[in-house]
């Protein structure tokens, strides 16, 4: 059975996948804030479609457009959506390959208002990034 909020984080990793950064305001509110967990050089806060939209064009564009974000299980509730996932990338002669964990918080309208993401080897994000 599809869970409610999946089709939506599907569309939206779709999207991603495609460099498709332009209809990402469809998944996010205007003011949404992600928080990427960690020490390396993209870990921090992002608020706003604009900055999310440039942090993820940031990452297709320092991996050449090898990152993909493979998605295991989608967990929801009413107030948050879990995402379970694999992130695999190379660059510059690396190799990224870490299991992550998104945590998404909503309006209630299938709109992201916040989303903290963690990974399980933050060293190996930071190597990769860095």
């Amino acid at each position: 059975m599809t869970q409610p909020n999946q089709d939506p984080i599907q569309a939206a990793n779709s999207a991603f996948s495609r460099g498709d950064l332009g209809s990402l305001d469809q998944f996010f509110t205007e003011n949404i804030i992600w928080h990427l967990t960690g020490t390396g050089p993209l870990a921090g806060d992002y608020q706003g479609v604009a900055q999310v939209a440039a942090l993820l064009g940031k990452m297709a564009e320092m991996s050449g457009g090898t990152l993909q974000h493979d998605v295991h299980d989608v967990l929801h509730n009413d107030d948050h959506t879990v995402v379970l996932a694999t992130v695999r990338g190379q660059r510059a002669g690396k190799q990224l390959q870490d299991n992550i964990v998104h945590v998404i918080h909503g309006n209630g309208a299938g709109k992201a208002t916040e989303i903290w993401t963690t990974h399980n080897d933050p060293a190996a994000q930071e190597a990769f990034w860095s």
